[in-house]
């Protein structure tokens, strides 16, 4: 059932997601005009290394530390490491960095890759992307965290969050505040619910994706039940948008058409530092009085084949350090690795993620990166099928 939208009702703030409407990256000016040929349409900042300084090239997505690609606020947070080390930053930002990374194998455009997900760096650490590197800053990084993106260390965390449905207020009051404490199951059972939950493709959006892969793990690993069953019951009526930006307009545009939307459960933190608290409630899956969620996980890495390894390593142990880190909560919403970093007083208007249990912990990265493209097909399949 495919989403269209309409105007009404009053919006939320809006504000983009990290690395959810375009996995980016970064290259030299003197590939560029060949990458982009090739590649499609970049977003980039090229900042000529004056001379003396030593290039360094990251591969990101636009919107890290929002705005543009190489943002004010990035530049800004970057800039530390830059005098210290007489470093000169080169920011480019395409449409994909997996497949950029992949394109690039025999002749690496980057230095470091940053923004590469518990779905995307699975797939990079095995093909042999990336240098290994453990970081003594880990010692301050959960090591669950470590794991659900890469046991092998070639991507190293920098951020996390958790999936969510998001839901207006009205909602929450016309179901008595179940939503708050909802499972699959209920839209199983309720097509009232099922037509009012805006999800993103999994075919085209990051975001989609991860949402499959919560629903998969959730009917795999805890109600020990075959996860089409959901799909099947549900695909006539759950409206589905192309990617999360237009799905979260269209929640904040029309609340009563779409009163859910598959988003991030720091909206309602993101809504309180934004002057309306209250205006978004989020949902995980509550089953049987335990809370379980898909954890994002965003990941740095050292490119193979990079000239400045050495220095990428020393970047990423400046990058977790509580400098940056502390950054991460008001320009990327999304919880620093760096466990000693305190948030906001805004994020006490978030679900408290330390009450969730993360499902990527049923699976492994490997099975994730194995396993995806399977699901996505049966996906396809069932909403041809059913949908």
């Amino acid at each position: 059932m495919t989403a269209s939208s309409e105007p009404g009702g009053t919006a939320p703030p809006h504000h983009r997601r990290a690395g959810r409407l375009a996995r980016g990256l970064v290259i030299g000016a003197v590939a560029l005009a060949a990458i982009l040929a090739s590649y499609g349409a970049y977003e980039y900042e090229i900042h000529r290394a004056p001379p003396g300084t030593t290039p360094l090239v990251i591969y990101t997505y636009a919107s890290l530390f929002g705005g543009n690609c190489g943002s004010e606020a990035l530049t800004t947070a970057l800039a530390p490491f830059a005098a210290a080390h007489n470093v000169a930053f080169t920011f480019v930002c395409p449409s994909d960095l997996l497949s950029t990374l992949e394109a690039e194998r025999s002749a690496p455009g980057a230095d470091l890759v940053l923004g590469l997900d518990e779905v995307t760096a699975p797939v990079a650490a095995a093909d042999g992307l990336l240098v290994p590197y453990r970081s003594p800053e880990l010692a301050n990084v959960s090591g669950a965290l470590v794991n659900e993106l890469d046991p092998t260390h070639g991507v190293t965390p920098y951020e996390w969050g958790y999936l969510a449905v998001d839901y207006s207020p009205a909602f929450s009051n016309a179901t008595g505040g179940a939503i708050a404490h909802s499972a699959f199951p209920d839209f199983a059972s309720n097509s009232t619910w099922a037509k009012g939950l805006l999800i993103e493709d999994p075919t085209a959006d990051i975001t989609g994706e991860e949402f499959l892969l919560w629903q998969i793990e959730f009917y795999t690993a805890v109600l020990h039940q075959d996860w089409t069953t959901w799909w099947k019951a549900v695909a006539a009526s759950v409206p589905t948008a192309p990617d999360w930006s237009t799905a979260f307009d269209e929640f904040s545009t029309d609340p009563g058409r779409y009163p859910m939307v598959v988003s991030y459960s720091s909206d309602a933190a993101y809504a309180a530092e934004n002057g309306a608290p209250g205006s978004i409630g989020t949902a995980v899956t509550t089953w049987n009085g335990t809370s379980y969620g898909w954890r994002t996980v965003y990941g740095m890495g050292i490119v193979n084949g990079s000239a400045h390894a050495e220095l990428g390593r020393e970047f990423i142990d400046w990058f977790l350090g509580g400098t940056v880190q502390a950054a991460i909560p008001t320009n990327e919403w999304e919880y620093p690795a760096n466990g000693t970093v305190a948030l906001p007083p805004s994020f006490a208007s978030a679900i408290d993620a330390t009450t969730i249990v993360p499902l990527d912990d049923f699976t492994t990265p490997a099975a994730i990166a194995a396993n995806l493209p399977g699901y996505l097909d049966e996906w396809q399949a069932l909403e041809n099928q059913y949908g």
